[in-house]
């Protein structure tokens, strides 16, 4: 195996319904992501990004095929995992189009309640939350409630909520939808950027094709199948 492979996919299927009504919505699927990679996925709408994406997150069973994340091969035919939720909390982050941050939590409260659902300690926990919080920029926003910042605010703690479990990947479900132009761009660079410095594979699916620049790889879906672009990116920063 690749030790920098952060996803692999082998003759990845799934369908839906049986019979006579039987739906085949991804028909054998095959790509490697690296770690440290940006990586957008475009396709029509009802063409299957968010079944795609609910299956790299271990949420909804393929119908046969192969993931790997990381080294383990997490399902293979069946799910070879004991805990697909144990799974999701520890290896997988998700950045969804609204925040879902917990109104009645303060920012601090939202960010860490994963890594505290993993069982980790206090005294690990609040260091990792303030150091994230510093690094998007929203140090200051620690005791304030989500109902007191703005959108884009909101999406930077959403995001800081992905990486608190230090996962090895992030599925991003249209995170700009909700931002203006230039609030979207802004947040995109900052995906970016966190692959890079924190070395974490990000797949974001998005309609915005003025996003695909800041990409690595462009994931499409056409007729069943995916296709796998390269981009040359590296003087966007």
């Amino acid at each position: 195996m690749n030790e920098n492979q952060s996803i692999k996919i082998e003759n990845l299927v799934k369908k839906f319904g049986k019979g006579e009504s039987e739906v085949t919505v991804i028909d054998g699927a095959n790509f490697t992501l690296n770690k440290g990679e940006f990586v957008a996925l475009v396709a029509p709408s009802g063409a299957g990004k968010t079944t795609l994406l609910m299956m790299l997150g271990c949420v909804l069973e393929p119908t046969s095929g192969k993931i790997e994340i990381g080294d383990e091969v997490v399902y293979d035919n069946k799910w070879k995992v004991k805990d697909d939720r144990e799974l999701r909390r520890k290896k997988i982050g998700f950045i969804f189009q609204a925040h879902y941050l917990i109104p009645f939590l303060n920012i601090e409260e939202n960010v860490s309640l994963l890594p505290y659902q993993n069982g980790e300690s206090k005294k690990v926990v609040k260091p990792r939350v303030k150091e994230l919080l510093d690094y998007l920029d929203m140090s200051d926003k620690l005791h304030n409630m989500p109902s007191e910042l703005s959108g884009g605010q909101n999406q930077r703690i959403a995001i800081a909520r992905a990486l608190a479990n230090e996962p090895d990947i992030i599925l991003a479900d249209e995170p700009t939808a909700a931002l203006d132009r230039h609030r979207a761009i802004s947040v995109v660079k900052m995906l970016k950027k966190i692959t890079r410095e924190q070395n974490v594979t990000i797949i974001m699916v998005t309609h915005d094709d003025r996003l695909l620049p800041f990409c690595d790889k462009v994931l499409t879906i056409k007729d069943k199948k995916i296709q796998i672009e390269e981009k040359s990116n590296e003087d966007i920063i």
